[in-house]
């Protein structure tokens, strides 16, 4: 090796090059990381939060900003956020030279779920405090989706003659109750939900809706008919 001058000409060419390099590199990095390069200057919310607190939403930004435009750790920021109530997604971009915008998606909720939580409009159960005038879900683990894609279709078929779902219920057996807004509670069971429903949203302004007050339950699981209690009547 020592005999061959062009490898070893070649050889001092690559290791000072690596050399530079790794200069080079230990500088940009040493830059980069310097607080007074790119400062961050702002960080702007793109809507107004309608849930969230924005009190605790400073806090985290206080806490989570740390570095300068290129070294602020983003995914660090972001997890945090989405650890706040009513969070349910946040984006964050830079915006060059000198700020951040951050955008946070809330939950909307739709019910309340099982008594303890709350349950969105995608299905996905959340905690938080709330004291709106929302159903109540009861449902099994897992199943929140399943129970909201069967309240908007129930909801649908009651619309028919102005009836609104207070509760809804999913039994350990997966059969289902309504409890309305005029007070019936309606069984529907575990087969042919649907049908058994129209059944009822049929027959409903001919002679249940007279019987407001005065019947319980409407019992729909019958093949030919369907039961009331509270009242001596039966059909």
């Amino acid at each position: 090796m020592w005999d061959e001058p062009t490898l070893l000409r070649n050889t001092s060419t690559a290791l000072f090059a690596l050399s530079l390099m790794l200069v080079v590199y230990g500088a940009a990095h040493y830059l980069v990381h310097l607080p007074q390069l790119l400062p961050l200057h702002l960080v702007s919310l793109q809507t107004v939060p309608e849930q969230v607190d924005e009190a605790e939403v400073l806090q985290v930004v206080r806490e989570g900003v740390q570095g300068n435009f290129l070294t602020v750790d983003i995914e660090r920021l972001r997890s945090e956020l989405e650890k706040l109530p009513w969070v349910r997604g946040v984006q964050i971009r830079r915006e060059f030279p000198d700020r951040l915008s951050v955008e946070i998606e809330e939950h909307q909720a739709l019910a309340y779920w099982n008594e303890e939580e709350l349950v969105n409009k995608q299905g996905e159960v959340f905690s938080a405090d709330s004291d709106a005038d929302m159903p109540s879900f009861v449902g099994q683990a897992g199943d929140a989706s399943l129970v909201t894609q069967q309240f908007a279709q129930y909801s649908t078929q009651l619309a028919q003659v102005g009836l609104h779902i207070k509760k809804l219920v999913e039994s350990p057996r997966h059969a289902w109750q309504l409890k309305l807004d005029n007070g019936m509670v309606v069984e529907l069971g575990s087969e042919q939900m649907q049908q058994r429903l129209g059944k009822f949203v049929a027959v409903y302004p001919y002679g249940l809706a007279s019987m407001q007050g005065e019947v319980k339950t409407v019992d729909m699981r019958y093949r030919n008919g369907f039961a009331v209690s509270g009242s001596s009547r039966q059909s």
